[in-house]
């Protein structure tokens, strides 16, 4: 059974810990997640990549979510055996041999997706098509993403009329899928990939079902402001409504950062100060990996000293983390208490998106301690 403590300052008092430890606040995980679920106009899909663990796949899961978005067998295992009951959505165009027939014989996975006319005809071997769902993944992007997510995948537009006519030839129910990036800061960018959309679903003899806008949804960190997620909402039901699909038609998402990021934060240990340098324990190889990539530069911080918080005056500091790599550094600087000091615990907040998902064992630099706070009145910094 996972820890328990009332919040920070009791854990940071019973052990002081020398290993960073990731802290899940389930309410904080349980309000966001509402959140999403109340304001999307459609159906919600975690994605998995964003943050596999398994108490935070079950926090999402306690908190509503029902369907969830894999990207390899492994995921679609890890789901169904920690979030019983719900629908897992195999949506990688490329797969393992056998790993589509396995996650549908023992995990009743029916819905699929493709990006090419060579893609199709092996997936449909190993699949009962007549009981599956394959959407057809349309390449579409925007400027405001801050990673493309249609250099990799998709078809174009222009030929998704005939990779949609072949899905359903095959006897399976055909469906569009795209993903606009990742990070999305203007919520006009799914207006813009629908119209796409719209174009290309106007070019078939038939009318489609479901239609999924994969993720992007943002979240905000300091010095990197996002529009609020209602702004997403509106657009994406608006335009939605453009679509010439079937009468029972849907809208799908598969949020990642947007129902993984709150919920989680991350204490470190301050393990050497060098005038205006701090390193940690925990550094761009763990779970800081993400800030390599283009978007937000930091998280938000506190700073606690013998289980208590420490205040007083601030400077900024770099910050580093523990290995023997020179580009163990973190982007941009932080204000801290000016005194910091090596013993210290830093808490940063907000951290649960693309952390314990990518961190790594490099250097022999490893933590896998997760606790749970459980006072409602406690919460990561913001």
């Amino acid at each position: 059974m996972m820890e328990a403590y009332e919040n920070v300052q009791k854990l940071l008092l019973a052990h002081s810990p020398n290993l960073p430890v990731y802290c899940i606040y389930p309410h904080v995980y349980r309000d966001s997640t509402q959140h999403f679920l109340r304001g999307f106009p459609g159906r919600v899909l975690y994605a998995v990549k964003a943050n596999n663990h398994p108490a935070v796949l079950k926090e999402i899961f306690n908190a509503g979510v029902r369907h969830f978005d894999c990207a390899s067998l492994p995921e679609v295992e890890l789901v169904s055996s920690n979030c019983p009951g719900s629908t897992m959505y195999y949506m990688n165009p490329v797969r393992l041999d056998g790993h589509a027939n396995r996650a549908q014989v023992e995990h009743g996975v029916r819905h699929f997706v493709v990006d090419h006319h060579s893609g199709l005809a092996p997936l449909v071997k190993e699949i009962e098509p007549k009981n599956s769902i394959i959407f057809a993944r349309m390449a579409v992007s925007h400027v405001s993403a801050q990673a493309n997510l249609s250099a990799k995948f998709g078809a174009k537009p222009e030929n998704i009329p005939a990779l949609l006519t072949a899905i359903r030839e095959t006897g399976a129910e055909a469906a569009l899928a795209f993903n606009v990036g990742t990070g999305v800061t203007d919520p006009d960018a799914y207006v813009y990939a629908m119209e796409i959309a719209r174009q290309a679903l106007s070019k078939i003899p038939f009318k489609i079902r479901l239609v999924d806008i994969g993720g992007g949804f943002p979240k905000s960190y300091p010095g990197y402001k996002v529009p609020a997620l209602e702004e997403y909402f509106d657009r994406t039901r608006n335009a939605f409504a453009t679509l010439p699909l079937a009468e029972n038609g849907e809208l799908l998402a598969e949020p990642g950062r947007a129902l993984s990021a709150p919920g989680l934060s991350a204490i470190t240990r301050v393990l050497l100060r060098k005038t205006d340098r701090v390193y940690l324990n925990d550094g761009m190889y763990g779970a800081f990996w993400e800030l390599r990539f283009k978007g937000h530069l930091r998280y938000p911080c506190r700073v606690f000293r013998n289980g208590q918080p420490l205040s007083g005056d601030t400077k900024t500091f770099r910050l580093l983390g523990p290995t023997c790599d020179s580009t163990d550094e973190l982007p941009g600087r932080v204000a801290l208490p000016a005194d910091i000091d090596v013993g210290d615990h830093i808490e940063f907040g907000c951290i649960g998106a693309y952390s314990l998902s990518g961190r790594t064992d490099f250097n022999g630099f490893y933590s896998d301690k997760v606790v749970s706070i459980r006072d409602e009145c406690s919460r990561p910094p913001e």
